[in-house]
C-alpha cells in the first residue's frame, strides 16, 4: 500500500468512521478483486464501492462490460468486505466523492484512469481525503481483461 497524497490530518487506522472508497468496473469478480476489497478495508472501517456506469465503461474499456451496470451492482451488493455500493455518475465521475466524502480513496494498482485529476477534484470539493495505491494481488496474472480472452478461447 503506497500514498499518493499525503495530508497533515495524521492518520491513524483505528479512528472510528472512517470511510474508504474504491472504484471499478467489476463485471468479472476475481481473487485480485477480493485481494483489493481487503487491502482497502485496512484504511478504514467502512467501504464503498463505486460501481462505473455502463457509458463510461464503453468509453475507456475497448471491449465494454459482459453485464450491466445493474447486474455488476447487484453483485457486489453480496460481497461481506464490502459496506455500501453505489453507482458512479454518467456525467461527472467526480462527483460521487463529492456526495460520499470519503476519507480514503484507494486506488487499484493499476488504476489509471482519471486518477490525474483526483487530487483537483478533491480539493475543488473541499475534502481532506487521503489517496492510496492498493498492491497487486498477483501482478499481471489476475485482470479482468485476461480472464476474459482466456474464457473467450474457450468458447
Amino acid at each position: 500500500m503506497t500514498d499518493m497524497k499525503k495530508n497533515n490530518v495524521p492518520y491513524n487506522p483505528s479512528s472510528p468512521h472512517l470511510r474508504v472508497m474504491i472504484f471499478g468496473t467489476f463485471d468479472i469478480i476475481h481473487g485480485g478483486h477480493i485481494h483489493m476489497f481487503k487491502e482497502a478495508r485496512e484504511y478504514g472501517d467502512k467501504l464503498i464501492a463505486v460501481v462505473a456506469r455502463d457509458i463510461n465503461v464503453e468509453r475507456i474499456k475497448e471491449y465494454g462490460s459482459l453485464h450491466s451496470e445493474q447486474e455488476r451492482l447487484e453483485f457486489l451488493t453480496h460481497i461481506d468486505l464490502i459496506d455500501e455500493v453505489v453507482l458512479g455518475d454518467e456525467t461527472d465521475v467526480y462527483k460521487v466523492i463529492q456526495d460520499q466524502k470519503p476519507d480514503v480513496i484507494a486506488l487499484g494498482y493499476d488504476q489509471k484512469i482519471y486518477v490525474d485529476e483526483l487530487e483537483n477534484a478533491i480539493t475543488k470539493f473541499g475534502l481532506n481525503t487521503r489517496i492510496v495505491k492498493l498492491t497487486p494481488y498477483r501482478e499481471g496474472e489476475l485482470k479482468t481483461n485476461k480472464i476474459r480472452k482466456y474464457i473467450e478461447r474457450l468458447v
